[in-house]
């Protein structure tokens, strides 16, 4: 067996004769079990609170969205629309139109987004889970899915005797009658869907038809497609091949780079939270430190007799970084397995809720296992090369 490792393991598991010295190991290891457990348990739960948070965004966003980068409208040919169909890995896509305009209820007035789309929109985006109140659109039809943000700006209510209006201003240039500025549709609320506080005060859907009417489009005139793919599929080669069927005259985003500020805030708060974290767990090894520290003045005279019978120096220091890497090594695996028996736990039995019918929610990775253990053990490494640096010629002398 490798001598300072030897010995390394006999001062870890044999109690020294200071009490003192034994309280501080104590509390050290007991400082690196909590801080390996707590980390771990904190990056599950911010991992089930991002999941969460984007599953909102989830049900409205497509997998890829291609915009014009020449205007605010797209026009789709035959020949275009046939070679979609072709392309391997779409699953299903669907034309959609967006425009910011008036909603006028009762005397009530709301500015937001006229959001066409055509029969195929919810096999690419799952809005009907969020269905909360009515029904679907109806193709063809005047009818329209209001947020529930909207539905209560405009105090509305399916009470048909009062019209929902909807005002399109009309396309063109120089000075308009206000009388005929607009183009106005009389429109049905069939449904109320809820998701977020953002998204229930963004969007009123309606059948795609009805808005290139208003908006004075042509049939094959769109603001943009959205697309769902299938599993296998690759994004980069997808889009290669969308460019390529619009002669380069389009934008395309994938779903992170629709939501960019979402994901960057919510990357920023998990490395803030990382770091708080991994700053609690820096000063406990402080203590680890100042115990390896202390031992090796209450092993003075043994490491004099060490050096004197030919060890060398190097050798001596290596005892206490392999000390302190297995109090760190043992510290921290028991404190990930207390962590994750927690979030098994959590996610079996469903220990701690958030409301009454909902959970806290947590989820178990393995890249958050794989950075607790880089960190604990890159900064117990650290720490112990610090402390056992206190092994020099001039202490044994």
């Amino acid at each position: 067996m490798n001598f300072p490792f030897y010995i390394a393991k006999r001062y870890t598991v044999s109690f020294s004769k200071s009490s003192a010295i034994n309280i501080i190991t104590g509390i050290a290891s007991l400082g690196i079990i909590v801080g390996a457990c707590a980390l771990f348990v904190v990056l599950s739960v911010f991992s089930g609170l991002r999941d969460f948070s984007l599953s909102f965004s989830n049900d409205f966003d497509p997998d890829l969205k291609i915009t014009s980068t020449l205007g605010k409208s797209l026009l789709i040919s035959d020949p275009q629309e046939k070679q979609l169909k072709t392309v391997d890995g779409i699953a299903s896509y669907s034309k959609t139109i967006e425009e910011r305009v008036l909603f006028l209820y009762d005397g009530k007035e709301v500015v937001t987004y006229l959001k066409g789309v055509d029969s195929l929109y919810p096999k690419v985006n799952n809005v009907q889970k969020s269905l909360y109140l009515g029904n679907w659109l109806q193709p063809n039809s005047p009818e329209v899915v209001l947020g529930h943000g909207i539905f209560q700006k405009l105090s509305l209510s399916f009470d048909y005797s009062i019209p929902l209006e909807v005002y399109v201003p009309k396309p063109g240039k120089g000075a308009i009658d206000p009388k005929q500025a607009f183009n106005v549709s009389k429109i049905l609320p069939t449904g109320i869907y809820a998701v977020s506080e953002e998204l229930d005060n963004k969007y009123v859907f309606a059948d795609l038809g009805l808005a290139q009417e208003l908006l004075q489009f042509k049939p094959s005139q769109v603001s943009g497609i959205e697309f769902k793919l299938k599993p296998e599929a690759d994004q980069s080669i997808i889009s290669e091949k969308l460019q390529n069927i619009f002669a380069n005259k389009i934008t395309i985003k994938n779903r992170e780079q629709m939501n960019d500020s979402l994901y960057k805030m919510l990357n920023t708060e998990q490395t803030a939270l990382y770091l708080i974290f991994t700053l609690v767990i820096i000063l406990t090894l402080f203590t680890l430190a100042g115990a390896i520290i202390m031992l090796i003045i209450d092993k003075k005279n043994n490491l004099k007799t060490l050096y004197n019978l030919g060890v060398e120096v190097k050798k001596l220091r290596k005892i206490f970084l392999l000390q302190g890497t297995i109090l760190t090594v043992v510290g921290g695996v028991i404190g990930l397995a207390l962590g994750i028996g927690i979030v098994l736990l959590q996610q079996e039995f469903l220990l701690v809720m958030i409301t009454n019918t909902m959970p806290y929610p947590v989820i178990f990775n393995i890249e958050n296992v794989l950075i607790v253990l880089a960190t604990i053990f890159t900064l117990g490494f650290i720490s112990s090369l610090i402390a056992s640096s206190r092994v020099t010629k001039k202490l044994l002398d």
